[in-house]
């Protein structure tokens, strides 16, 4: 990590703190409530949206699992990647208005990147007929209605089907990856649907940066500075003494760690931001390699490596495979979880509507693979779960009690294991290219999110 870098951040996010950013108040708001007949509904999908404090009413963990790890990768819908895939609930074609538009193979390295704003997020939605993705692109107008070769994401394919593969996972928001990120480490977003309009994500931001709100009907409201103060998993964690890591990318115009923590002032301005967050993202296969593993981590991928569309690689299969080998090899295997999911939809089909929960969600469909010993083998789970679902799991498993956001109430990953059976050795996965090839690569900074 760049310390001194790092430092010089922390005094120029401290010079362009405004009051938008310290207004909890303000920026910290209720999402709707769902009535207490749709709550009963629905009880079995997600939960309240808020920005309550920490509840702590834990009860004891029962699991073997005493490592969890999150990967996130970017911008894929379920249907863009498990077209196909035995068992799951995949579609062979979509809606465009009243036409019936087979879904066509494209590459992974395809260098278009969608639209996956909010805005175009509510226009693919079209009040849950699904039918509008053309018209939510400027792309070539049926591109978004497109899948990916399983041959092309081979190690996703074998992982998903040696392992768990969750087919009624929905982002949490309706918007791309500032919220998205929010949402896994929070269950909320303070009602932020866009990303900045900064390079810089966080409480760093020039002066004058400002992230939307959700707005009504697919529109955004006039922005906030986007550094926040509601309370996070981290919180939980640390209030249990819990080990937690976040390994991220470094900002190449900066030199220091982009992580959804930059948006959290209580963390950015503490010492957890300099012992927790962690810079390169490829630390985490040296760390792993030297014994080390926190009992929860989230692991980010920098540009090449996220399968982030219009970045032109092939790399993120090989990344995540050789993050899940380095752990599977280890001795932390036999008490690991590892959750491998993609930030959000990235513009691209899928033909399951989300249940409408608040004003800022659910989303569309994104992957989730479920790697562990205890995973179901050969499972395809068809429980509804969120992004925030991420964030119960843990709570559960480690008895944190929950922040009294969507994770209150959400599904917390249970359906995926079967912590009866016996923990069977881990086969690694082949990949083309070397961990040391990884760890020296030349880093290509966050992905480009627009």
């Amino acid at each position: 990590m760049m310390m001194g870098l790092k430092s010089n951040r922390i005094v120029r996010a401290k010079l362009n703190t405004s009051p938008s950013s310290t207004d909890t108040t303000k920026l910290c708001r209720i999402g709707k409530t769902p009535s207490v007949f749709l709550m009963a509904a629905l009880s079995s999908l997600i939960g309240l949206a808020g920005c309550s404090r920490v509840h702590l009413t834990p009860s004891p963990a029962t699991t073997p699992i005493k490592h969890v790890v999150v990967i996130m990768q970017e911008n894929r819908s379920f249907d863009n990647f498990f077209h196909g895939f035995p068992g799951a609930d995949s579609a062979e074609s979509g809606m465009n208005k009243a036409d019936v538009v087979p879904l066509a193979p494209v590459p992974l390295a395809e260098p278009t990147d969608l639209n996956h704003s909010h805005a175009s997020w509510w226009r693919a939605w079209d009040n849950g007929k699904m039918d509008g993705f053309a018209s939510a692109q400027k792309n070539p107008p049926l591109f978004a209605y497109s899948y990916v070769p399983s041959s092309e994401i081979e190690a996703y394919w074998t992982l998903a089907t040696q392992y768990t593969l969750a087919d009624r996972m929905f982002q949490s928001n309706t918007g791309p990856s500032f919220p998205a990120h929010q949402y896994m480490i929070a269950g909320q977003s303070g009602e932020t649907d866009e990303d900045p309009n900064s390079a810089q994500w966080g409480c760093d931001a020039p002066a004058g940066s400002a992230v939307p709100l959700v707005g009504p009907d697919g529109t955004d409201l006039a922005g906030v500075f986007p550094c926040f103060d509601y309370q996070t998993a981290a919180d939980l964690l640390d209030a249990r003494g819990i080990s937690w890591r976040y390994y991220a990318p470094a900002d190449l115009s900066s030199g220091s760690s982009v992580s959804a923590y930059e948006a959290i002032e209580h963390i950015f301005f503490s010492k957890d931001w300099d012992n927790n967050v962690i810079s390169p993202q490829t630390r985490i296969l040296t760390d792993v390699a030297n014994g080390q593993l926190a009992q929860v981590t989230w692991v980010v991928p920098d540009s090449s490596h996220s399968d982030h569309p219009g970045n032109n690689s092939t790399e993120g299969p090989d990344w995540v495979a050789s993050v899940v080998n380095a752990i599977g090899s280890s001795p932390f295997w036999n008490t690991t979880a590892i959750f491998i999911n993609w930030d959000d939809w990235g513009g691209w089909y899928d033909h399951v509507a989300p249940i409408n929960i608040d004003n800022m969600g659910p989303g569309f469909r994104v992957p989730l693979i479920v790697v562990s010993p205890y995973a179901k083998h050969g499972y395809v789970s068809h429980t509804v779960y969120e992004r925030a679902s991420l964030i119960t799991f843990v709570e559960k498993d480690f008895a944190l009690g929950n922040l009294g956001t969507r994770d209150a109430l959400a599904n917390n990953l249970l359906d995926c294991f079967d912590f009866a059976q016996t923990p069977a050795p881990y086969v690694r996965l082949k990949t083309r290219v070397s961990v040391d090839t990884l760890i020296h690569e030349a880093p290509t900074g966050a992905p480009d999110d627009d």
